[in-house]
């Protein structure tokens, strides 16, 4: 790797805490690097794809000050742990939120890393309900503000659950082996190029910011700020390039001649 600066990724993410590997800089640059870089799949519906090797990503993300998906923010994160002396391991999950184990691929990825004996999960890139905070690889669950999330083992798989409106919600099961590097590009290049993966058919946006959580799926967003709800619907690719600019912290003017099947009728 040639361009990855840890300078420059923990000003990115505005972290000036601590960079000894001990769990207060494990938590405080997940956070800070969720709460700093969102979760966008703009690229894949601009026909431009998705590179994930180190190089790419750093310059996407950090650089050019833009968001992506999880593969992208669990290769940057990896890189800038890596730095701050830890030794996180990759792994592939599928995603089972709104479908079954035996129809879910493995294109889902997330990290772990050990810290004083014990082994936490950080997933910086699954979107609105993913932790905020390392999630301890055991059957227990953790609390953060509003956001509740567990783990349940499933005999060879661990379930990665979230609280929603009371009912845990499962989120991704992973048998937790560690991933090689080719999985990562298999799984990427089937949810950027498949015409039915949702990453090539849906607009999805997601940011976290100190007021709160801020959603776009096609024409529909969300915000939820301080437990209250507003919804909106975006009404042109001029208001979606405005919203990318205030909410989300960077201009595409590309945006402007963005084709989704469910936007067509945008102006």
């Amino acid at each position: 790797m040639t361009t990855f600066d840890l300078d420059g990724y923990l000003a990115r993410i505005v972290w000036d805490g601590p960079r000894e590997s001990t769990f207060a800089t494990l938590a405080g640059v997940l956070r800070a690097h969720m709460t700093h870089i969102p979760f966008e799949n703009l690229d894949v519906l601009l026909g431009r794809g998705i590179r994930i090797d180190p190089d790419s990503v750093y310059a996407k993300l950090v650089t050019a000050h833009r968001g992506g998906y999880c593969f992208e923010h669990g290769i940057l994160l990896q890189s800038a742990l890596i730095r701050l002396g830890f030794e996180p391991a990759v792994h592939t999950a599928r995603v089972v939120l709104i479908r079954p184990r035996s129809e879910a691929p493995l294109t889902h990825m997330f990290l772990t890393a050990q810290v004083d004996g014990h082994r936490y999960v950080l997933d910086p890139g699954f979107g609105g309900l993913a932790p905020l905070v390392p999630v301890p690889l055991v059957a227990a669950h953790v609390s953060d503000g509003r956001d509740a999330h567990r783990f349940v083992n499933r005999g060879h798989d661990w379930v990665m659950e979230t609280e929603v409106n009371g009912a845990w919600i499962p989120m991704w099961s992973s048998t937790v082996e560690p991933a090689e590097p080719v999985d990562f590009v298999m799984g990427n290049h089937f949810v950027s190029t498949f015409p039915l993966s949702p990453f090539v058919t849906t607009l999805m946006l997601r940011a976290i910011t100190p007021k709160g959580r801020v959603s776009v799926a096609n024409r529909a967003m969300t915000r939820r700020y301080d437990g209250r709800e507003e919804k909106q619907v975006i009404e042109s690719r001029a208001e979606l390039r405005t919203i990318l600019k205030d909410d989300f912290g960077f201009d595409l003017p590309e945006v402007e001649r963005l084709r989704v099947p469910a936007v067509s009728e945008w102006n």
